[in-house]
């Protein structure tokens, strides 16, 4: 999902800044600093504070300057030094109408910044947090990670920001090192692709090294003579980017070789020049890579002396799956549920000459999450069943809907093929059931 669910790679107008916007590590231990993050569809998320407020951002390698586009009354910072600005990203519409604030304030534990931009979207128009199941403020990635090295744990979900000044590599001999090229303050790397499904030729590419990107890959269409859509493809909506909707072909190709790793058969979408307009004005790249291949190794990306370390970790042979089901869901606010009764029992033998005895059922409400269906791929399993955009989902397989977060509903359409979901849906004030199996469409 995301890039998939949101696609939310950002590219920006130049904007430059000549003044001091390091970030600086304090405290007693000056060395390192360790935090947990969130792992929703392959996305980083982290804790940011930003003036005194704590807020949820994805680390976005992706992007080269920090967006809020969350703004809300209770989130409120005090942005400083505010003008407009307009933005423009991957899709097909128009620049959007942001603000640039700065001189702000940024704290990732201890590790700070007194002086930092940020651009503020008041319009989200993706509508992350829904589509991520979780409020998410915004986006950080250059700002924070020029300042800094940074190991990544997908696994234990953890993340350790080592300091440059003090950093000491050590030896791996598992470990594949390639240096890191940057364009505009963002990450690229060269690696080998197997496009072709009928030879076996390998053909260099210029990548994004993406970790705010949720698919496997994506490739630039026509950008190398042999990046074309395979003929087993199917079309659908990537996600939303800042300027419009993102089309492209989902498919598969049969390898790409990041040094000595050889990752077999991952998904790929293969991208329009339309919704690509602006990622082309580097005319070297050829697409990006993303959290669902990140996510298979132990990651150490080192912006000061550009390069980025892999070692593999368990999931490096899993297979790769687009969602099956054909559903893209959205968090949809909260419900009210009724808990569990609990019996309150009263004897009421003195009172009552029958001896009876009272027994009192006291029920609780707790509010819980509500999903509904944004879109559905035409021709999908859930399409061809006679599900509908708008339907609310009110149980998966036998389970209430809201005992899942939206990245296991969105994980459990990747599975497997031929697994068979049966859902219950409110229409209206209409309940339906249907069932359908997931389906491996390439």
């Amino acid at each position: 999902m995301i890039r998939q669910l949101l696609n939310i790679v950002i590219f920006f107008f130049c904007l430059s800044s000549f003044s001091q916007k390091n970030f600086q590590f304090f405290g007693s231990n000056k060395d390192k600093q360790e935090i947990s993050f969130k792992l929703i569809n392959n996305l980083i998320v982290i804790p940011l504070e930003i003036n005194g407020h704590k807020l949820s951002f994805i680390l976005d390698t992706g992007v080269n300057k920090t967006i809020l586009f969350n703004l809300t009354k209770n989130d409120s910072i005090g942005l400083n030094n505010v003008k407009k600005v307009f933005i423009r990203g991957l899709g097909d519409g128009e620049p959007i109408e942001a603000l640039l604030s700065k001189k702000n304030r940024f704290r990732v534990k201890n590790i700070f910044s007194q002086n930092q931009d940020l651009y503020v979207i008041l319009r989200d128009a993706f509508n992350l947090s829904a589509k991520m199941g979780t409020t998410i403020h915004g986006i950080i990635g250059y700002d924070l990670l020029k300042d800094v090295i940074v190991r990544i744990n997908y696994s234990s979900k953890r993340i350790v920001f080592y300091n440059p000044q003090k950093y000491k590599a050590s030896k791996c001999r598992k470990c594949v090192t390639l240096p890191l090229q940057f364009y505009r303050n963002k990450p690229y790397i060269d690696v080998k692709a197997r496009i072709d499904t009928v030879n076996s030729i390998e053909t260099p590419v210029k990548l994004l090294i993406d970790t705010g990107g949720s698919d496997a890959m994506w490739l630039f269409e026509d950008t190398k003579e042999v990046i074309k859509t395979p003929i087993k493809h199917f079309k659908d909506i990537l996600g939303e980017g800042i300027s419009g909707t993102i089309y492209g072909n989902r498919s598969k190709i049969p390898n790409v070789s990041l040094g000595n790793y050889i990752i077999e058969e991952p998904t790929v979408s293969f991208l329009d020049s339309t919704s690509t307009f602006n990622a082309r004005k580097f005319k070297e790249r050829n697409g990006s890579i993303g959290g669902n291949i990140l996510k298979r190794f132990k990651v150490l990306i080192d912006y000061p002396n550009k390069k980025i370390t892999l070692k593999k970790n368990a999931s490096l042979k899993e297979g790769f799956y687009y969602n099956m089901s054909g559903l893209n869901l959205v968090y949809d606010g909260q419900e009210l549920v009724r808990g569990n009764a609990t019996t309150n029992f009263f004897d009421d033998s003195n009172q009552n000459k029958n001896n009876t005895i009272s027994f009192v059922n006291t029920y609780y409400y707790i509010f819980k999450p509500k999903y509904k269906v944004e879109n559905i791929v035409t021709g999908s399993p859930a399409d061809k069943a006679g599900m509908l955009r708008g339907d609310f989902i009110k149980s998966i397989n036998g389970k209430p809907a809201y005992e899942y977060d939206l990245s296991e509903i969105m994980n459990l359409f990747q599975t497997k093929p031929n697994r068979k979901i049966r859902m219950k849906v409110k229409r209206g004030v209409t309940d339906l059931k249907f069932e359908f199996r997931l389906e491996k469409r390439i």
